[in-house]
Order: C-alpha cells, then sequence, then structure tokens
C-alpha cells in the first residue's frame, strides 16, 4: 500500500460549512445546565436555536457585544473556537459572571487549548476566576438546521464524530 497521492480530508460534520457551526444544543443537556448555572444570555445562537431570552446571532455577533455582569451560556462555531475562548476570558476579566462554553473534546492540541484551557484548567484560581472542565459522557446529540428539530427523530448525522467537553469559567466566591 502507497500513500502516494493519498489526500487526507476532515470527516464531513468537521468541515467548516453553516450547518455545522449552526448545530443547536439539546433541551435535555441544556435543561440541567440552565438550571444549575441560571445563563441570562446565549452568547453565539441563531433565532432558532437561542437557549436563552437574551441572545446574540451571527448578524449580532456575541464577539463583538460585552457579556459583563451575565451569566454565559456558549455553544460556538466549531470552526472557530479559539476567538470565543479567548473572549470568555477576557469577558470574565472584564466582569462576566460565569461563562459556559461547549466545545468538541478532541482538540486539546489546538492554540485555544494549549494557550487558554490547558494552563488553567481545574487548578489553581487565576485573576480571581476559575476554569473547569467537564468532559460528557459518550458523543453529543445536537439539533441541526434548518429547522432545528431533528433531536425528535433521532436523525443519522446528528452525532458529531467526537466527544464534547464544557469549560466553565466562573469566579471564586
Amino acid at each position: 500500500m502507497s500513500l502516494v497521492a493519498f489526500k487526507a480530508r476532515n470527516h464531513p460534520q468537521q468541515a467548516v460549512r453553516d450547518a455545522v457551526d449552526d448545530r443547536g444544543t439539546l433541551p435535555e443537556l441544556f435543561a440541567p445546565l440552565n438550571a444549575e448555572h441560571r445563563f441570562t444570555l446565549d452568547a453565539a445562537a441563531s433565532h432558532l436555536n437561542a437557549k436563552c431570552e437574551k441572545y446574540f446571532t451571527r448578524e449580532t455577533d456575541g464577539l463583538l457585544r460585552s457579556w459583563r455582569a451575565e451569566r454565559v451560556w456558549c455553544n460556538p462555531p466549531y470552526s472557530r473556537l479559539t476567538p470565543w475562548v479567548a473572549k470568555a476570558w477576557g469577558e470574565m476579566r472584564d466582569g462576566c459572571e460565569l461563562v459556559v462554553m461547549l466545545l468538541p473534546a478532541n482538540r486539546c492540541e489546538q492554540v485555544f487549548w494549549q494557550e487558554y484551557v490547558e494552563p488553567f484548567r481545574d487548578g489553581p484560581v487565576t485573576d480571581g476566576i476559575t476554569l473547569r472542565t467537564r468532559f460528557l459522557r459518550g458523543r453529543t446529540r445536537f439539533v441541526m438546521p434548518p429547522n432545528f428539530e431533528y433531536y425528535t427523530t433521532r436523525a443519522k448525522g446528528d452525532r458529531p464524530p467526537f466527544g464534547c467537553v464544557l469549560l466553565i469559567w466562573s469566579r471564586a466566591v
């Protein structure tokens, strides 16, 4: 077997596409997290998949808006993780109360993980902020565009080919 002319490619669900970046969080995943954390803002939503009354869409751009004094839920576009993780750190330093972010768990070699997660995760307090990681069991299901109702039929392809992790930034009490 030869690897000459072999071209590696991502799994179709890892490609940069609007449908992948618009994955909605299942109500059964979000509800217990919301009960635990009492979210006030969904920082990366669409009009069809927002989990909080207050939310930012692609058009209102949560990367450019303040999260100050909010308790944030964020299921960011997986094609652009570094700016979202950096934003969470910056907002926590600027007075955000809490950020819980749902991310793929198979990206620990990437810049966002190496710079913003690994040096701080599950360790000592930094600037009065703690960062905890909570790895989710199995493969998380998502609701998918265009109708965000696939969770009722469990359509093929509603699970990514990787597990997920929650990053939980909070203020030390």
